[in-house]
């Protein structure tokens, strides 16, 4: 390959899926004359990432529209964009009693033309980086087709890790027709037949989208859920209330305490005529204060314990994929079990698996068509899988956080490195920050987290000309 010139930026961001794109168009907000900030994302189009680039239309947003705004300050700046841009008359499906929840792909359309306006000020490299060092105080990034990026500030917007299936299902299943082991890749069901019995591992988000998905393209066989708790995501409520509970005015110090001030709040809320969700939406809203009064001991704690009863309550489906999912359990076409697979094998085209229940470890032989993993984000390979935090863990420059969630930073999402110290010019925005900022998987936390990022690069730019004035001064002399 021919070498090619370094392209030299001030702000570098990796990853352009909606962490990176929010970071980007606040921060061209805020410094108006800020010009060619570098995005290095592999996908056509900024915004979208995984979640938004989902052409089904089945896959729909989990909030209603009216809390998944680009502009915090604004929650209405989606449900408004919707309502006038004509997106909503293409999918009259999208209104569930009064609240809008149109497919991912209508929210990535609106992400991409807010960026639109501030386009001329970005660099789209479409590629990954695959190499990150630090060369006279400035990072010096390569791409996988052979490009150099120098900028004085990085900020890492990269995704979770793939789901990863088990490795008996690889080794007894692959090549399979009818085994799918990404549902996110386009056409991932395509040879799925409308009779098929279906499997699927995992019984969160992924199994309730892979489940309307089935049944839009006129599936009807019979589907089985399985995972270690057999637990589904919940819905939304028929009315709304506001945040209810305070959980920071005395902060718990362990997971016991912090479930037993849930459950009175929750008490609390059903004795007012309310449900369980306005708790929940109060302990996302005040989550970050919880996690950090937390030691360290007591969050691995909490995530062994009540990761997945938090998971099911915090992200809901939409009332359309709700309605699915209870369709389907109401016709004896679709069965939510706690178990896990203890055996599987392939008989020419049917899959022989063999099951233990969760609840009384009884053992149950079941032959099925298809099996699809649904086993959510493999948390804790992110620097292995991906070359350009493994390139920063080598280099010394990043480390993963205590509990394996993603990449150990500071309050402010300043990266820390080896040695245990920050890095104010290496920032990381999105979910893979939550090891220390707490909550950042809903896209309202990942927005205002976005903004932070956004004014803590802003603040930096300052450092860095403020250094160069005196750099510039002292060489005059």
């Amino acid at each position: 390959m021919a070498p090619t010139a370094t392209i030299d930026t001030r702000v570098a961001i990796i990853g352009g899926g909606f962490s990176g794109a929010a970071v980007a168009w606040h921060l061209l907000r805020q410094r108006p004359d800020l010009t060619g900030i570098v995005i290095i994302e592999p996908r056509e189009e900024i915004g979208r990432g995984l979640a938004y680039s989902a052409a089904d239309p089945a896959h729909r947003i989990n909030v209603p529209a009216t809390r998944m705004s680009l502009v915090p300050d604004q929650p209405w700046h989606f449900n408004d964009w919707l309502e006038t841009s004509g997106a909503l008359l293409a999918d009259p499906a999208a209104c569930s009693n009064g609240r809008n929840f149109p497919s991912r792909a209508v929210f990535g359309r609106y992400v991409t033309q807010a960026l639109a306006e501030v386009s001329p000020r970005l660099r789209h490299i479409r590629s990954r980086a695959t190499d990150i060092e630090r060369v006279d105080g400035r990072y010096v990034l390569t791409t996988a087709d052979g490009r150099r990026v120098r900028t004085d500030i990085l900020v890492l917007a990269v995704a979770h890790a793939a789901p990863s299936a088990p490795r008996a299902v690889e080794a007894a299943l692959g090549g399979h027709p009818r085994y799918v082991n990404n549902p996110c890749e386009p056409g991932s069901f395509d040879a799925i037949r409308p009779t098929d019995r279906v499997l699927i591992v995992g019984t969160g988000l992924t199994m309730a989208d892979i489940v309307a998905s089935l049944d839009a393209r006129g599936h009807h066989g019979a589907i089985l859920a399985i995972s270690r708790r057999g637990l589904r995501s919940r819905g939304h409520p028929a009315a709304l209330h506001d945040p209810a509970g305070d959980f920071l005015t005395a902060p718990s110090r362990t997971v016991r305490d912090l479930v037993r001030q849930v459950r009175a709040a929750v008490a609390e809320a059903v004795a007012a005529g309310k449900s369980w969700h306005c708790v929940f939406d109060q302990l996302r809203l005040q989550g970050s204060g919880i996690w950090r009064a937390l030691p360290l001991a007591e969050r691995s704690r909490l995530l062994r314990h009540l990761r997945p009863f938090w998971d099911v309550h915090r992200f809901r489906i939409a009332p359309q994929v709700e309605e699915v999912l209870d369709r389907r359990i109401a016709a004896g076409t679709l069965a939510i079990a706690p178990a896990s697979l203890k055996a599987i094998r392939r008989e020419g085209e049917a899959i022989q698996v063999e099951l233990r229940q969760r609840r009384n470890g009884a053992r149950t032989q079941e032959s099925v068509d298809a099996v699809i993993v649904a086993t959510g984000p493999a948390h804790g390979s992110v620097f292995a899988s991906n070359p350009a935090l493994a390139a920063l863990e080598a280099h010394g420059m990043a480390r993963p956080d205590p509990l394996r969630l993603g990449i150990d930073v500071t309050i402010d999402g300043e990266a820390i490195d080896a040695q245990g110290a920050a890095q104010p010019t290496l920032l990381v925005a999105g979910p893979l920050a939550r090891g220390t900022i707490g909550e950042l998987m809903g896209l309202p936390d990942v927005t205002n987290h976005a903004v932070r990022i956004a004014g803590a690069v802003a603040a930096q730019l300052d450092k860095v000309e403020d250094s160069n004035d005196v750099a510039r001064r002292y060489a005059s002399a």
